[in-house]
């Protein structure tokens, strides 16, 4: 493997602290021989410090910058969104992995650069982890495993999105409620409407049906209403969101699926309040109705 194909293959992102005043020779190119080593820095760093690709900067993981090191800006990146991290600034740059060890190698211990605090492993069966830290633990006593996401009830992201649930639910069930009260006061104001349709000879049956497919059709295009303002401003909602918080991360995403769970849910609900609200009145004296 070339030294080209080495260093992309070796690309680690690496949190460091760039020390102030430690800049020197904005956009001074490296030595044509390689001397500088190259590292990738993200977007909002050159913002944040004024830099450019091609200048040559000084990091070090001391924030006085005592033991730094120069290396040359060969190019931006833009970080991967991450909710964890939204309101942090992604000051970050990229290291080849010799570059990092060297960087954050303690001196005073020489095999502090081969020694490794935590490994990262796959399973193929993720529901078999805690077999797999059992059996790790009796092979290998001084060294222990734990699942980083398996139960799920200590997962930030997990939490979320039961807490978004439980509010869409509630929400759900508010606006139920409230259309149920919009459609009560409605039929109570077509009863003369209710009793003549009777009187011309249409059955309760026929009636009712006609309340459903009524309600039925104002649901629908409540929902169609609904997704369309949503999907107007998704793209508003998105840029507001991050300018503010200077990310890539997309907030709102109105997807077919969304829309049609949103349609789902409108129609039975819009439907049954409806019927709800006529009930009592389909099944009252005629005369009453029309008050003789």
């Amino acid at each position: 493997m070339d030294g080209t194909v080495a260093r992309r293959a070796c690309l680690l992102l690496a949190g460091l602290v760039l020390g102030v005043g430690h800049v020197a020779e904005p956009r001074q190119l490296a030595p044509s021989n390689g001397a500088v080593p190259e590292i990738l820095a993200s977007r909002q760093l050159l913002a944040a410090r004024g830099l450019a690709v091609g200048d040559i900067v000084t990091l070090a993981t001391d924030a006085s910058g005592a033991g730094g090191r120069r290396f040359r800006i060969a190019g931006v990146y833009e970080p991967l969104p991450d909710p964890i991290r939204l309101t942090s600034g992604r000051l970050e740059v990229r290291l080849h992995l010799p570059d990092l060890q060297a960087l954050a190698a303690d001196p005073a211990d020489p095999a502090d650069a081969e020694a490794v605090s935590s490994i990262n492993v796959a399973l193929n069966a993720p529901e078999d982890a805690a077999d797999f830290a059992r059996d790790l633990a009796s092979r290998v006593p001084t060294v222990s495993a734990r699942a980083n996401r398996g139960g799920d009830q200590r997962n930030p992201f997990v939490v979320l999105g039961r807490f978004h649930t439980a509010i869409a639910v509630l929400t759900v069930l508010t606006s139920a409620v409230f259309l149920l009260a919009l459609m009560v006061l409605t039929a109570d104001e077509r009863r003369e409407t209710v009793g003549a349709l009777r009187l011309i000879g249409l059955t309760r049956r026929r009636v009712l049906l006609q309340v459903l497919l009524e309600g039925a059709i104002i649901a629908a295009a409540g929902a169609v209403f609904g997704v369309a303002l949503a999907a107007g401003t998704e793209n508003l909602f998105n840029r507001l969101f991050q300018w503010r918080y200077d990310t890539s991360l997309v907030f709102v995403r109105i997807t077919p699926a969304i829309a049609w769970q949103a349609v789902a849910i409108a129609l039975p609900l819009g439907m049954a309040a409806s019927a709800l609200a006529s009930w009592a009145l389909v099944r009252s004296d005629t005369l009453k109705l029309v008050r003789r």
